[in-house]
């Protein structure tokens, strides 16, 4: 069965021509594709009008393929769907018809990009009938999507007065014409300026996101949105279309060859610095097995042998892709279509023989806008003039921000509405450390942040003169301040940083760009370069921090109604054991003759952690019986992100040789609110008093068994969060890089005792939050914020 169709059954063969009569029964057989395709060319071939040349494929393809009517809706310039062309129903009702997204049977399949076949509309859920337009008279119903590049265009549908089903070959045909339609009407093939036109955007606009590389970068917008023309989307000769899509799918394969190998990129890409080993070549090793997929080759000869030309064939594949992958709950999977569009692009450009894009063609100020954006599309854009990128879809941990981080390129994604809401050349503002995109501001958000950028180079610079000096309060309690990274090539940021190590490294990512589980070589390889990275530093990593917003691609779980309390990190570690032991091996061989610290995420219980800690140390024997060199010394501790895990049994702080508050999930759960949710992420605070006086049962617990103790999360890099936690009697932060310069010097100008004693009386108190009373102690202490 096809994807998406309310009711679906098969006729048998033979095929006619003759139109049927209104209420009659319908023909035996179905359309068939490339002779409707041949006489739809043969239509447009002739010189028409826009609404005429709608009107033409209408009643073409209600005489082919036997249906009283056939209507052609599309998207208007206030986003409404608006009947255009139809044969069949009342004349009057074209362009005065419509429905919004999601309303009725057509609005349901714009909105989900899904097919809908039925033999009792007017009894189908979600039935709407249009006033006016005469349609409760018919009964079956068949409609297909418009879409291109990830857009909906509009509806294209053909109905029936009797009962009937119509079969798959109808269904290829609709869809078929559908595509067709889909690259005229981009093209401005038949509306030619008397239909829906977008709306130019004017005025201030913010649109809010997900920071996935952090930075600030203001310039100017490039719209990533390639404008193809396709010249005739019907093929004459489908073994000519078979052959040109052959030849140009080896030439996109031997082009991402070269991308991983680094040939022929100009140093003003930094492609050498960017092709040395590390995750982003990973995902490029990914991208290429997407690119030698059969599965998609074969799609597309399908597409080829329904009568389309080959670049027809690559978008309508590359529609019917999305429209499944949009609608998965898979983050993997969504993530996906990044390299989907990307391959699309490269393959219709060969066909049609259009150069990539090039960094030569940027402006010096080059703000990137497109709805996604694949890893190779990235690099070839390069780091030289592309100040930023934002994306409508995406997110932190797809292909595209894992490159962008590697390019220290400012990245947010989840912009909704950016491309509707941009024009080329507008002003651009991206701010990837709070995840926002701003476009044509005012003169005065626009100086702030020109001068937040100026502010920024100067406390860069003064950030320097830190970077070598200890982190000492004014009374002298020495602090040590680690960065978290999940990259190797986050890791020149401890020497750039100043930060005494690494407090956390996440190694999930190498799991998460891969369609298999990494093997166990590649693994130790990763490691142990993070290592030698690092140098005399310490390195703290995290085991896999699966489940959740992160879905391994290769590892399937049930649907789950909240993820984030589910089959997830260490609940996973534990139920698998041969993929935590190979990862856990890695980590032990990685670790020979060298300190290794290694800690297990999401722990709620004593006994889960004393079970990984066993596997862990049977690692470490195993290690020294097959005669290879162990690890010098090897820590084993947890992060501690449940509530459960505070009131743990004194077993635990025993046997862990050093615990990390997990502040991010550990404040999720504790307030019971999603902090990837817009609406109820901001109604909690690390200073929030009961927040606070829950961490100090944990310092007091480890305190009283002498484990040593740290906080990682996003407030430990925040001056006067992290100012909150040292008065706390954490002694240790871990944070991202951009943070330690801000902490040390606010940490600098502190008297510890004068504000942990302001803290305690604060958590003596009724206050809800900390927060006024240690801003207030800082001002009096001179301490920048």
């Amino acid at each position: 069965m096809r994807r998406g169709l309310c009711v679906v059954s098969r006729t048998g063969g033979g095929s006619s021509e003759t139109r049927m009569s209104a209420g009659g029964s319908h023909r035996e057989g179905s359309a068939q594709p490339r002779v409707l395709l041949r006489r739809l060319r043969e239509v447009l071939a002739r010189d028409h009008g826009g609404e005429e040349r709608l009107q033409k494929i209408v009643r073409l393809t209600a005489t082919n393929m036997v249906a009283e009517v056939c209507s052609i809706y599309l998207l208007g310039p206030e986003g409404d769907l608006v009947l255009r062309a139809t044969e069949g129903l009342n004349p009057h009702s074209v362009g005065k018809a419509t429905l919004p997204i999601g309303a009725g049977l057509v609005g349901r399949i714009a909105q989900t990009g899904e097919p809908i076949n039925s033999s009792d509309a007017p009894n189908t859920p979600g039935f709407q009938y249009i006033p006016g337009t005469g349609e409760e008279i018919y009964q079956s119903f068949l409609g297909a999507p418009i879409r291109r590049q990830g857009r909906t265009l509009g509806v294209l549908v053909v109905q029936n007065r009797a009962r009937r089903n119509y079969d798959e070959d109808e269904l290829e045909a609709l869809e078929l014409i559908a595509t067709v339609i889909a690259e005229m009407s981009d093209a401005g093939e038949f509306l030619r300026g008397d239909g829906p036109e977008r709306k130019r955007a004017t005025g201030p606009t913010m649109l809010r996101g997900v920071g996935a590389a952090e930075g600030v970068a203001i310039g100017r917008a490039v719209l990533h949105e390639p404008k193809i023309v396709l010249p005739d989307p019907i093929a004459e000769d489908g073994e000519k279309e078979r052959a040109r899509l052959h030849a140009a799918m080896r030439e996109v394969r031997g082009d991402i060859d070269l991308l991983i190998a680094g040939v022929g990129m100009s140093s003003a890409r930094g492609a050498e610095q960017l092709l040395s080993p590390g995750e982003h070549r990973d995902v490029l090793e990914a991208f290429r097995l997407f690119a030698n997929d059969r599965g998609w080759l074969r799609r597309l000869e399908a597409a080829i042998d329904g009568g389309l030309a080959a670049e027809a064939a690559v978008e309508k594949v590359q529609a019917d892709a999305r429209a499944r992958l949009e609608k998965t709950a898979d983050p993997y999977l969504r993530d996906r279509l990044t390299d989907i569009d990307d391959l699309t692009n490269r393959l219709l450009r060969k066909l049609l023989g259009v150069a990539p894009p090039s960094p030569e063609d940027l402006p010096e100020d080059a703000i990137l806008l497109a709805r996604n954006l694949g890893p190779g599309e990235l690099l070839e854009y390069g780091r030289g003039r592309l100040k930023g990128v934002a994306l409508e879809e995406g997110s932190a941990g797809g292909h595209a921000a894992i490159v962008a981080r590697a390019l220290g390129i400012p990245l947010v994604t989840g912009l909704k509405g950016l491309i509707h809401a941009s024009e080329p050349d507008d002003p651009v503002i991206i701010d990837g450390d709070v995840g926002r995109a701003l476009l044509r501001p005012e003169g005065s958000i626009a100086q702030a942040y020109q001068e937040k950028l100026v502010l920024r180079a100067q406390e860069a610079e003064l950030f320097k003169s830190l970077r070598d000096k200890p982190a000492v309060t004014r009374d002298g309690q020495a602090i040590s301040l680690l960065m978290n990274a999940g990259l190797l090539t986050d890791l020149p940021g401890i020497a750039e940083s100043g930060a005494e190590g690494v407090g956390l490294y996440r190694t999930e990512l190498q799991y998460l760009v891969t369609t298999r589980a990494p093997r166990r070589d590649a693994q130790t390889q990763l490691y142990r370069k993070v290592l030698e990275a690092a140098g005399d530093k310490p390195v703290v990593f995290r085991t896999l921090d699966m489940g959740g917003d992160k879905q391994l691609p290769f590892l399937k779980g049930a649907a789950e109604e909240n993820p984030a309390l589910g089959w997830r990190a260490i609940r996973i570690a534990l139920d698998r054991p041969l993929l935590f032991r190979m990862q856990l091996q890695a980590l032990v061989r990685a670790g020979e003759g060298r300190s290794i610290s290694v800690m297990f995420p999401m722990v709620a219980s004593a006994d889960e952690f004393l079970r990984a800690k066993q596997l862990l140390e049977i690692e470490q024997m195993r290690q020294v019986a097959e005669g290879k060199k162990a690890p010098k010394e090897l820590r084993i501790g947890a992060m501690l992100e449940t509530p459960a895990l505070v009131f743990a049994p004194n077993c635990f702080f025993e046997e862990a040789d050093f615990i990390s508050v997990g502040g991010n999930d550990l404040m999720q759960f504790f307030f019971a609110a999603d902090r990837g949710n817009d609406r109820v992420a901001r109604r909690y605070d690390v200073l929030d008093t009961a927040f606070l006086r829950m961490l100090r049962i944990v310092v007091e617990r480890c305190a009283e068994f002498d484990t040593p103790l740290s906080f990682c999360g996003e407030a430990a890099g925040k001056p006067l969060e992290a100012i909150g936690l040292i008065a706390l009697g954490f002694t240790t932060l871990s944070m991202r890089p951009a943070g330690i310069g801000p902490v040390k010097r606010a940490l600098q100008a502190v008297d510890l005792a004068r504000t942990k004693a302001v803290l305690d009386e604060i958590l003596s108190s009724d206050a809800d939050s900390a927060r006024p009373g240690l801003a207030a102690i800082c001002e009096e202490m001179g301490v920048q914020l």
